[in-house]
């Protein structure tokens, strides 16, 4: 059996907040509360559900951040974490290997579309996307093209915290205060159906964000650019489900172009959207190069990686300069004991998780889709097992700037208390749980979100906040 702490008995969570208080900095902190401030304690998970500070039990809505795929407390990878620590801890990846590394790379090169057939590990999502962005930039060096080096992102985009990969968000707020690299990014417009003219239908849409794309491509210069960047859906922009055949037809300007195409799966990959790798599976591309990172171990263990395509191994093998060194690398760059959970956690995708995750998804949007009955609601948006409740000040502009902008957080609140954890995004509540849910869970969680959000509407009516 796998120990699990009471916080509740040992009283151990009261003296957790003081602590945090006086000495946590935590992930994204406003100036006025950073290195002074406690949020949501959770004390333990089991199945999709948590428990908090207070010993209240909640559906796992986002599954900590898009991660925890395969369910809290799997003693299947616990037992897989420990046995492959008492066998070799660590290695040093610089003039050493491991086992499991080489193991788990097969496996996803098998999975992977196309020709991505080599894989380079690193610590998480952003260092994946770093990684990528390096190898770019390596790669016309070493083919005599240093000048090509610009990258063309989009508006509501998020790829990351590192330098390079945080200089690519589009999100509201995310660059407001802080530094990048952006001499060398080029922003488009998001692919965001809701937050098209108006009048414009779907398809003259996706034209109108393929011209743009050709359009920046020959203002720019192609020998320019080097690469283009994109989440198959965009999911902390608000699970932004982009036009039907949009991914297939830039796919095809990169490939015209000479421009790699790099498709962020860090949240889509390991059956979000029902398969390992949904870039084929799911939206027919054929990638230069994958990003992924939270499934692969179902947040069990800080892993990431970067698929590269053997084309660019074998132009990079072909140059002339065979002595360039892609000097990057990361101290737990195919951590062993990280490699060992992703094999076991591959086992249990592969072993029924995945093909439950499709059957269960059209229930899953469907009951979501319901929930746009209600007048705060503007747009219930998802694919797979990833979703997006949007609020609007009214329908017919759609409009959230009138609301309040903290709306998303009020509702979390409420569904807090009656049994669900939300991700509030300003205006919007993303919904992205364990892929092991079940109809009655699912059921549960739309109940409890739609009293939430009643709840929230009671609230904003009578502090006259919005009329409705």
């Amino acid at each position: 059996m796998v120990a699990v702490l009471d916080f509740e008995d040992t009283g151990s969570g009261d003296e957790a907040v003081d602590l945090a208080r006086r000495h946590l900095i935590q992930p994204w902190p406003t100036a006025g509360a950073i290195g002074a401030e406690a949020r949501g304690l959770i004390g333990e998970g089991d199945g999709i559900y948590i428990t908090d500070g207070k010993g209240r039990r909640l559906i796992d809505g986002p599954a900590g951040m898009w991660c925890i795929n395969v369910g809290h407390r799997r003693e299947e990878l616990a037992r897989a974490m420990y046995d492959q620590a008492m066998q070799l801890s660590y290695n040093t990846p610089w003039y050493t290997m491991n086992e499991p590394s080489a193991m788990l790379a097969q496996r996803l090169a098998a999975h992977a579309p196309g020709d991505l057939s080599h894989v380079f590990y690193t610590t998480g999502g952003s260092t994946a996307v770093e990684t990528a962005l390096r190898f770019m930039q390596f790669y016309n060096n070493a083919r005599g093209q240093p000048e090509k080096k610009l990258i063309l992102s989009r508006g509501g985009a998020y790829h990351g915290s590192t330098y390079l990969s945080a200089s690519l968000n589009g999100r509201p707020r995310d660059r407001d205060w802080m530094d990048g690299a952006d001499g060398l990014v080029v922003k488009l417009t998001a692919p965001n159906p809701f937050r098209r003219p108006a009048g414009m239908s779907v398809e003259a849409f996706c034209d109108f964000l393929v011209d743009e794309f050709r359009d920046a491509v020959r203002g720019i210069g192609a020998e320019k650019i080097g690469a283009f960047i994109a989440e198959p859906v965009q999911a902390s922009g608000g699970v932004i489900v982009p036009p039907e055949n949009y991914l297939k037809r830039v796919r095809e300007l990169c490939r015209a172009n000479d421009l790699l195409f790099i498709s962020d799966e860090v949240v889509t990959a390991f059956g979000r959207l029902g398969h390992v790798f949904a870039s084929g599976d799911v939206f027919g591309i054929e990638p230069d190069m994958i990003t992924f990172a939270k499934g692969v171990t179902s947040g069990y263990f800080p892993l990431g990686g970067l698929m590269v395509s053997e084309r660019l191994l074998e132009d990079l093998r072909r140059s002339n300069h065979p002595d360039a060194m892609f000097a990057h690398g990361l101290t737990y760059s195919s951590h062993p004991v990280g490699c060992a959970v992703a094999l076991k956690n591959l086992d249990l995708l592969e072993g029924g998780i995945l093909d439950h995750a499709r059957k269960i998804a059209p229930y899953f949007q469907a009951r979501l889709k319901t929930l746009e009955e209600l007048p705060l609601v503007g747009e219930v948006r998802g694919m797979g097992l990833m979703a997006c409740v949007e609020c609007v000040a009214d329908r017919e502009s759609n409009d959230p700037l009138q609301l309040d902008r903290q709306v998303g957080s009020r509702i979390d609140a409420h569904c807090h208390e009656l049994g669900l954890l939300v991700r509030p995004l300003i205006n919007m509540c993303v919904m992205s749980p364990p892929l092991i849910i079940t109809k009655d869970e699912i059921d549960d969680m739309v109940t409890i979100l739609r009293e939430g959000i009643s709840r929230t509407m009671e609230d904003l009516r009578r502090e006259g906040v919005w009329r409705g």
